[in-house]
């Protein structure tokens, strides 16, 4: 499952906001590496990520922590790879929840 997770996705739709703010900044995406580290962007969100692979799950968790426009923000989130697809959840501590879609590019 790692080999499959490795790369960069894009993001292209979000439960909470529309692909126009999604892509607000840069194109809305998640990189993840090797290291079981990563990054993010999408709206006026950005930050850095790490990952965990359970065995036997099918979902990859991650927790997060980065900026909001200057606010310093932090949360979690879980994704599920299908092939070049992957759906999942991204949440704010403290704050909102989207689920949202990705590609592999």
């Amino acid at each position: 499952m790692k080999n499959e997770l490795i790369g960069i996705w894009r993001i292209d739709s979000m439960e909470l906001w529309s692909q126009k703010f999604v892509d607000l900044v840069t194109e809305g995406n998640f990189t993840f590496e090797e290291d079981e580290y990563g990054h993010f962007a999408f709206g006026a969100v950005r930050g850095e990520l790490r990952y965990g692979i359970e065995q036997n799950e099918e979902k990859i968790h991650f927790s997060w922590e980065g900026l909001d426009e200057r606010d310093r923000r932090s949360g979690r989130g879980w994704v599920h790879i299908d092939g070049r697809k992957m759906k999942g959840k991204f949440y704010f501590h403290d704050g909102d929840d989207s689920g949202f879609t990705a590609y592999k590019k």
